[in-house]
């Protein structure tokens, strides 16, 4: 019996070879956080040009800052050097562009069991849920005026941020 698992061990037994990493600090040398969406089309360090060891990253279906995200910037705002907070949904996002009844039938359809029950993170406004969010981090009473929040689209098909907020 294979195990289901081993074209990712391979690949990461090749990583591991030129591993460079070891030893780093965990802090964001270069001081950002950033929240978005788990979209595969979404390469959160090379689309700002960081790297490795650079960024804290947080992500979750619609790149809603939820309370486990703002958890994540208060701690990297106070222990991880985090001192600009970037809040990125994208552009064709299953969380913008289907509704909770719509996303419970496919899940359940999917499942072969009833999903009504569950909640997904519908955004019936992507503009308003963005203002929203970036107004979350700013308000909040454990990060503070200094640290700079900003709230972007992420377009998936050109691969630009557009500064929203």
């Amino acid at each position: 019996m294979t195990n289901p698992f081993d074209d990712l061990l391979a690949a990461n037994q090749k990583f591991a070879e030129t591993f460079t990493l070891s030893g780093f600090d965990g802090v964001a040398h270069a001081g950002v956080a950033l929240v978005t969406c788990m979209d595969s089309r979404i390469d959160p360090l090379g689309m700002l040009g960081l790297h490795p060891g650079d960024a804290k990253i947080f992500r979750n279906p619609g790149g809603r800052v939820t309370e486990q995200a703002l958890e994540a910037l208060v701690l990297g705002v106070h222990l991880l050097n985090v001192r600009r907070i970037l809040v990125v949904p994208h552009t064709r996002c299953a969380m913008a562009s289907a509704s909770q009844d719509e996303l419970r039938r496919r899940v359940g359809e999917s499942a072969g069991q009833d999903a009504s029950w569950q909640t997904f993170g519908v955004v019936a406004d992507q503009e308003a849920a963005l203002a929203d969010d970036v107004r979350k981090v700013r308000s909040h009473p454990l990060i503070p005026e200094t640290v700079e929040v900003g709230g972007f689209i992420y377009d998936v098909d050109t691969g630009l941020l557009d500064q929203r907020v």
